[in-house]
């Protein structure tokens, strides 16, 4: 039996208030029966939904989260959402560094480390995403790729933090609407490294760190990724948009481990 599993979905540039609102209590219904001391939940919203969604949303049942944060309180930042001004909307978690941020948007390790260390210091969970591109991996360097990520990413972070920090490895040539699945034993390969590198960062204190998936999860390729043994859970894309399909697949992905639901 595994620990603790967690399923997870960002929202992207989808979903008006109304559709997120409807989305998530739909969710919340079809889940309600599900342990949360042995499932966590979490959601991802677009920032013009969040104050609506934080406000019909018991985040005890489903976490919700902001897609990006800039690393200073306040300031000449255009375009930038505070730190403060998410902990105005008691939201529980932010996502740092994913693949569109750093590959559209030209985001940085040094940045994400800034942003990291900035979430936690406002009591947030920060969901650190890392990942190779085709080419890196074509070249073989996906490992190496992954340790600078983690490695630059994570520098300096005290250990008393670490238990709202979470790591999603998303390999980018896996992720949008031609993404391509990484197989279970290439996804658990990659999770060991991650694990291994964790373990050289922060020693026994690393297991509190949870590693997600994700990278075109589906109701095919699911139940194979979760009962890898350094899998912690499933960060779920498009699979994930519709509450009743996501619902079948965290269930279905719940037996696999031989939890009881």
């Amino acid at each position: 039996m595994k620990k603790k599993l967690y399923f997870g979905s960002n929202l992207k540039m989808y979903k008006n208030i109304q559709d997120t609102i409807t989305y998530l209590h739909k969710l919340a219904q079809n889940t309600a029966d599900l342990n949360r001391e042995e499932i966590q939940l979490f959601i991802i919203p677009s920032f013009t939904s969040l104050e609506h969604a934080s406000a019909c949303t018991d985040q005890k049942q489903i976490l919700l989260g902001a897609q990006n944060m800039c690393w200073e309180d306040q300031g000449q930042f255009t375009g930038e959402i505070s730190p403060l001004m998410l902990k105005e909307l008691n939201l529980g978690l932010v996502m740092i560094g994913h693949s569109e941020r750093r590959h559209v948007f030209g985001e940085t390790d040094i940045e994400e480390n800034k942003k990291v260390k900035t979430a936690l210091r406002h009591g947030f969970t920060a969901l650190l995403c890392i990942g190779e591109t085709k080419e890196q991996k074509d070249y073989g360097i996906s490992p190496e790729v992954l340790r600078t990520q983690l490695k630059v990413g994570l520098h300096d972070i005290p250990m008393d933090k670490l238990d709202k920090v979470w790591i999603a490895y998303e390999p980018v040539w896996s992720i949008g609407v031609n993404g391509t699945p990484a197989s279970p034993e290439y996804a658990e390969s990659m999770h060991k490294i991650i694990k291994e590198t964790l373990s050289e960062l922060f020693q026994e204190n690393a297991s509190q760190i949870p590693v997600l998936y994700g990278g075109s999860v589906n109701p095919q390729n699911a139940d194979k990724l979760i009962v890898q043994p350094s899998i912690d859970g499933l960060f779920t894309g498009r699979a994930a948009w519709d509450a009743d399909k996501f619902n079948i697949l965290i269930r279905n992905a719940v037996k696999a481990c031989g939890k009881s639901i």
